[in-house]
C-alpha cells in the first residue's frame, strides 16, 4: 500500500506542506495551474533554499504583487496600513486594491470559490473539508455557527491557495495513508487577528485535540491553523516511522530560517512492508449500512458520491424488499474508523435513514503501487496489486482514460485496451532484461 509519512519535527504550515509536495515529485504545474485557475489574482513563486545546510523547495505565493508573510508579519503590517490609511486623507487607487485582498471571507463565499475551481472533484472536497474544519474550530471558539464564521489571515488569498494547491497536490500522490509524526507546535505568543495569544493559538489548539504534541527549539507559532487542518483532513494516523519501501522524499522549507533548527517539513513517500505473505495490512475499517425505503435514485446516487469524495473506502448500494413489500435499497459505507462519524453525519444528512447501523471488521488488503503508461492519446495511471511480491492483478485507472475518450473523441473501451497493451509490453520487456 502506497503511503506518506510527514515529519514535523518544525512543525507544519500550508506553504511547507506545498513545498514538501513539489520536493518529493508533485508537479510544479499542477499547482502552478490549480492557483491560476482559482482566478483570485495569484500566482506561485517556487525556489530551492536551504534550512539547516538542508535543500529544500520553498513555495510563495503573491496576491496582488504581494507576497504572503508569517502571521504575526502580516497581522502587524495589517495594523499599521490599518491606521495609517485612517490618519490619510487621500488615497491612491492601487494602495486600496492592494489590501483589497486581505479582508475576512465567509465559509459559503470561500466554497463558492473552490466549486468553479478547474480540479478534481476529489481534491475539491478535500479542500472545502479543510476549510470547514477550520470553521467547526473557530465556531467552537467563538460559540457562534459554522456559516456565520469569518476567516481573517485563513480567507486571505495566500491561504485559499496554500490549502486548495494542498489539496490537489495530495490527490496527485495518489497515497492511501497519510501517517504523521508528533507535531512541535513551537512555543511564546502569536499576534492573531483576536491579539496576542499563547502558541498553540485557540484554533490550533482545537484542531490538534487527542494528536500528540511537544513544544522545543524557537519560541515561534511552528504549527498553523492551516497546517493542523491540513493534517486532520487528510485522516493522519500519528505513529513513528513506518515500516516501509522508501520510493521518494521531499523537504519544504519555513519562511523563517533559524540557528540550529532546520525549519522544514519532511514528506516520505513509499511502500509499506508486507505484514504476512498475502498483504500489506490486516486492520479495522468501520462498516456503516443504512436501510433506504423512500429515497429517490437520483439522490442515492449523489448521495454514494459525496461520499467516495468525502473519503470512504468503498460505497455501495443493493436492492431489498422492505416491511408492507416496499422496495429499497441497502447503502453500505466501507470507512477508516477516524472518518467514521462523520461519514455517519453525511449519510444523515444526504439520505432519508433515520438510523445508520456500524460495526468493526478486519481487512485485509494486497499491496498496491501505481505505473504509468502511455498511450496513443496520452499518459494513464495503471493500479497494480501485488501478492507475495509477484503481481496479482492491474487495471487502468477509469478516470484518466475517460477523460483521454472525451477529449480525443474514442471509444473508451479502445483506450482501455490500448493501456493494459502498453501496460503488458513493459513487463515482458522488464522480464527480459
Amino acid at each position: 500500500m502506497r503511503i506518506a509519512y510527514l515529519d514535523c519535527f518544525s512543525g507544519i504550515s500550508g506553504d511547507m506542506f506545498l513545498g514538501a509536495l513539489l520536493d518529493a515529485g508533485v508537479s510544479p504545474k499542477l499547482l502552478e495551474a490549480t492557483a491560476a485557475a482559482l482566478d483570485i489574482g495569484a500566482h506561485l513563486e517556487i525556489s530551492r533554499v536551504q534550512r539547516g545546510g538542508i535543500s529544500a523547495t520553498k513555495v510563495d505565493v503573491y496576491a496582488h504583487g504581494e507576497k504572503d508573510l508569517p502571521r504575526e508579519v502580516f497581522q502587524a503590517r495589517h495594523e499599521h496600513d490599518h491606521v495609517h490609511e485612517h490618519s490619510r486623507e487621500h488615497h491612491h487607487p492601487d494602495e486600496t486594491v492592494q489590501h483589497s485582498h486581505d479582508r475576512a471571507r465567509g465559509l459559503t463565499e470561500i466554497r463558492a470559490i473552490v466549486e468553479k475551481t478547474a480540479i478534481g472533484e476529489t481534491a475539491k472536497a478535500t479542500a472545502i473539508r479543510i476549510f470547514e474544519t477550520l470553521a467547526q474550530a473557530e465556531a467552537e471558539i467563538h460559540n457562534t455557527s459554522v456559516e456565520q464564521v469569518h476567516f481573517h489571515e485563513v480567507g486571505a488569498v495566500d491561504a485559499i491557495v496554500d490549502i486548495v494547491c494542498a489539496a490537489a497536490g495530495a490527490e496527485s500522490l495518489q497515497v492511501e495513508e497519510w501517517i504523521c509524526s508528533p507535531l512541535n507546535v513551537g512555543g511564546g505568543t502569536v499576534k492573531c487577528a483576536h491579539g496576542t495569544l499563547p502558541v498553540p493559538a485557540p484554533a490550533t489548539l482545537k484542531l490538534l485535540r487527542d494528536a500528540p504534541v511537544y513544544s522545543s527549539g524557537p519560541q515561534v507559532e511552528l504549527v498553523t491553523p492551516t497546517g493542523a487542518a491540513i493534517v486532520k483532513t487528510l485522516s493522519a494516523r500519528f505513529a513513528s516511522f513506518p515500516a516501509m519501501k522508501i520510493e521518494k522524499a521531499g523537504y519544504g522549507a519555513g519562511t523563517r530560517d533559524f540557528s540550529n533548527h532546520p525549519n522544514l517539513l519532511r514528506l516520505t513517500i513509499g511502500e509499506t512492508a508486507f505484514v504476512d505473505s498475502a498483504c500489506t495490512s490486516n486492520r479495522k475499517i468501520a462498516v456503516l449500512e443504512a436501510n433506504l425505503d423512500d429515497l429517490s435514485p437520483q439522490v442515492l446516487a449523489y448521495a454514494m458520491e459525496r461520499l467516495l469524495a468525502e473519503g470512504a473506502l468503498d460505497v455501495f448500494s443493493v436492492p431489498v424488499q422492505m416491511k408492507k413489500g416496499r422496495p429499497g435499497a441497502l447503502l453500505t459505507v466501507l470507512a477508516k474508523l477516524e472518518d467514521a462519524d462523520r461519514l455517519t453525519q453525511l449519510i444523515f444528512a444526504e439520505t432519508t435513514t433515520l438510523g445508520v447501523r456500524r460495526r468493526d471488521e478486519q481487512r485485509q488488503i494486497l499491496s498496491r503501487r501505481w505505473e504509468t503508461v502511455a498511450t496513443t492519446w496520452g499518459p494513464v495511471r495503471i493500479k497494480i496489486a501485488s501478492m507475495n511480491g509477484a503481481v496479482s492483478n492491474y487495471a487502468p485507472e477509469y478516470e484518466d482514460c475517460r477523460m483521454l475518450a472525451e477529449a480525443q473523441h474514442v471509444p473508451l473501451r479502445t483506450v482501455l485496451q490500448e493501456a493494459i497493451q502498453q501496460y503488458l509490453r513493459g513487463e515482458h520487456k522488464a522480464q527480459r532484461y
